[in-house]
């Protein structure tokens, strides 16, 4: 999930930057690499079309090394480039973005895939350290499979790897109950821009903890990543219900999400799709099975051109008699206000449903469009303007869809998220998601990469036109206006911890947020 793809022309026109001038941004940094101890492998210029590109597929970039490390300790590899005034440093996970964050043009890009996996879990204290490159669906299957414990809070994608999502926030469905990923770990093992390795908590280094988590790659790399775990459950209730009006979808979510913990679901998630037959974003959508059916006569003959779907989940265990699930079910159920006759729901594995997305990955690149352009925008927008944004976007920018999900759901703010942490978010007690999961390929209405570029710019520029109070989450700017107007009030305080913690820029150069040898401003 990433966000709004800004000037991407100019951005993705890697040949017309500036010409290198040094021998090391020309390529040669093999002299740079001597006597270094070294337990991984290099590759330089001409390393690959994967260090050079991201899931986005619409921005490119010229690495000047690929970095394999082995171990934690070879992402000490960032002091070389502290002897360079130019080169940087990117750290990537599973190449997840889709704006370059993870890229380092003319840079060194570090594969922290390759860093020897860990998954060490300790029943005793249900917590287990992870690597930073180990993905999210390998803790899963580590953590399930072998103590029947899983972490508390998830993404919907887990082809993730832990140090990137503890760099952004990492939110799914569970986040109304244990807040994101950020707010689920307890110890942290950083390399910072100065190359020194550091284990932080809320106790020990507390400043570096709080700095790195949502601090998008911006102070350290997490190596390591103490992540707090609870007993799995065996099965899950999938339920999804329709809405016709917004309204009463924003008031059900909300009231569910609010409920005392134990008393509401255990997970909580809704979407937008379009009221009519389009096979990709219409009713089509809903179904959670191939036999059952979307009857569209049940929808009211008032209903505008978007409609809503709100989707929960139940948890249980194998031995929970039928009976007692479904009471406990209807209870929760019971006064929301969806279409009669648009209720659907399976009963599956509790792997299977965490597992969902990765069985849309594997019928994507069958289809042979995991690989086009994802031009991907993801917004936090405050409770008070959603009803608008409505309006506004969902009822007229996107009422043909977007060629993939349009999630929307409601989040809790300040009792589930450390305001010492860095990521931002807009005012008040709760705030929604919204994600346009765009895949390009061909169907009615489709739009090109560019043209959903275009509209995404659209999307952002009515929320500033209309006063809406909003953050792009997995952000993307590129201008110190763009990246101080993001951090508001909170944009000193991100200063003075790269002032601290990367003093010269090395790290995420394509977050494009501090030039190489900044000064504060």
């Amino acid at each position: 999930m990433i966000a709004y793809i800004e000037r991407f022309v100019h951005d993705n026109d890697v040949d017309s930057m500036p010409e290198p001038e040094t021998a090391e941004e020309q390529g040669d940094l093999s002299p740079l690499f001597n006597g270094v101890d070294l337990q991984g492998t290099v590759e330089f210029a001409g390393c690959g079309s994967d260090s050079g590109r991201d899931f986005g597929g619409v921005q490119l970039s010229k690495p000047l090394a690929l970095i394999r490390p082995a171990n934690s300790d070879d992402a000490k590899v960032v002091r070389l480039a502290s002897r360079s005034p130019h080169l940087t440093v990117a750290a990537r996970g599973n190449g997840h973005s889709v704006n370059g964050q993870a890229m380092a043009h003319r840079g060194l890009v570090l594969d922290m895939k390759t860093i020897e996996p860990k998954i060490i879990v300790d029943p005793a204290t249900a917590q287990a350290d992870v690597s930073g490159g180990a993905l999210w669906e390998d803790v899963l299957k580590r953590c399930v499979l072998g103590y029947g414990l899983a972490p508390r809070s998830w993404t919907d994608y887990l082809g993730l790897t832990v140090g990137g999502t503890l760099s952004n926030a990492g939110v799914s469905g569970q986040t109304f109950i244990y807040g994101p990923q950020t707010e689920n770990v307890t110890e942290l093992e950083v390399v910072t821009g100065n190359g020194d390795v550091f284990v932080c908590s809320k106790n020990e280094n507390p400043e570096l903890f709080f700095s790195v988590l949502g601090g998008l790659g911006q102070f350290g790399i997490i190596t390591r990543a103490r992540v707090l775990l609870q007993p799995a459950p065996d099965m899950v209730r999938w339920i999804r219900v329709v809405y016709s009006e917004f309204s009463e979808f924003a008031r059900d979510a909300e009231l569910l999400v609010t409920r005392a913990e134990g008393d509401s679901f255990d997970y909580l998630e809704g979407f937008v799709f379009v009221n009519s037959d389009d096979p990709v974003n219409g009713w089509a959508s809903v179904p959670l099975d191939s036999d059952q059916f979307f009857d569209p006569s049940c929808i009211p003959r008032a209903a505008g051109p978007v409609l809503y779907c709100l989707e929960v989940a139940l948890h249980y265990k194998n031995e929970d008699p039928p009976s007692a699930v479904d009471m406990r079910l209807e209870r929760l159920m019971g006064g929301l206000r969806f279409v009669e006759g648009l209720r659907f729901w399976v009963d599956v594995g509790y792997m299977e449903f965490l597992l969902r997305v990765k069985r849309a990955e594997e019928e994507a690149k069958a289809n042979g469009i995991w690989d086009a352009p994802h031009p991907w925008l993801n917004l936090f927008v405050s409770k008070t303007d959603i009803a608008d944004f409505d309006r506004v976007v969902f009822k007229n920018i996107l009422k043909h869809g977007v060629g993939g999900p349009i999630l929307v759901y409601p989040l809790l703010s300040s009792s589930m998220w450390d305001s010492r942490k860095s990521v931002v978010l807009p005012e008040g007690e709760m705030f929604y998601l919204v994600a346009l999961l765009r895949f390009c390929f061909p169907y009615p209405k489709g739009l090109s990469a560019e043209e959903m570029i275009v509209q995404n710019q659209e999307i952002v520029q009515s929320c500033i036109q209309n006063g809406f109070d909003f953050k792009l989450y997995l952000p993307h700017h590129t201008s110190r206006e763009g990246w101080k107007r993001h951090f508001g009030n909170q944009w000193t305080r991100f200063q003075e911890r790269k002032a601290r913690f990367d003093p010269m820029a090395i790290l995420a150069p394509g977050q494009k947020i501090f030039p190489r040898n900044w000064q504060p401003s």
